[in-house]
């Protein structure tokens, strides 16, 4: 049976928290459940209000579709985000250029769908397979180590880390990609934040969400790393047991 566990936090530096995260074990619309965490940016309150939008639209957007399948129905609900964000911006100086991220999943057995805008991610970890990430960062260092100018290495710590090349919001056409991930059991998924990714190291991921104690107890635990290795953004984790007997 399916299990999660999500949580958001300001961290130590921020005064604001302007990430929002929406977990459902149960079904939303025709998905079995879903997962999103959202990461927004702009002026002040702008970021904060991107990121809620978008997340209340997809969920919305979500509730309400009926048999167009996972994938039209996220990239609907992400181009009715775009649009609303697009509009608001327009309306409100105080709003101009705001934006966000997004990455969001459904898993349907062993089958999971997901979609992402930005550089918040999702992992699938496991002691068997280690942690994995599955989502792309839309961010110019990660173009940069695609490319080949730049090592996986170099690109943790680049001045320019927080570039980010697509997000919600930010153009008139928004262009969110996909994947489709078969699990096993042990596999669990993190959704996150940069807040936590940029934190911690990805053996730092897998120490503790491949430790002993449930998924809240996890969850926490990895904010508190986060915090403890500097805490500089707002972090959100989602922690979700696919298989948990």
């Amino acid at each position: 049976m399916l299990k999660a566990f999500s949580i958001t936090e300001i961290g130590k530096k921020r005064q604001l928290n302007e990430d929002s995260v929406y977990a459902s074990q149960e079904a939303v619309g025709d998905f079995p459940n879903l997962f999103i965490v959202a990461d927004g940016m702009g002026g002040h309150k702008a970021g904060d209000r991107a990121s809620r939008e978008t997340v209340e639209i997809m969920l919305d957007t979500i509730s309400h579709a009926s048999g167009m399948g996972i994938r039209a129905t996220f990239r609907e609900a992400l181009e009715t985000a775009n649009q609303k964000i697009r509009q608001d911006a327009r309306r409100s100086i105080e709003l101009e250029g705001m934006g966000t991220t997004a990455v969001a999943c459904t898993i349907d057995g062993d089958r999971m769908t997901v979609v992402n805008v930005g550089d918040s991610r999702l992992y699938v970890i496991s002691e068997r397979e280690g942690v994995r990430q599955i989502t792309v960062d839309h961010s110019l260092v990660e173009q940069m180590v695609q490319e080949g100018f730049l090592s996986r290495e170099a690109a943790r710590n680049h001045p320019k880390k927080n570039i980010i090349t697509r997000a919600v919001g930010v153009l008139d056409e928004v262009e969110p990609d996909f994947f489709e991930v078969t699990l096993r059991e042990g596999d669990r998924v993190l959704l996150c934040s940069d807040g936590l990714s940029n934190m911690l190291e990805d053996e730092e991921l897998g120490i503790i969400v491949n430790s002993v104690g449930s998924l809240e107890e996890k969850a926490k635990m990895l904010v508190d790393a986060a915090n403890g290795n500097g805490g500089k953004d707002n972090i959100s984790v989602i922690l979700v047991d696919p298989f948990e007997k």
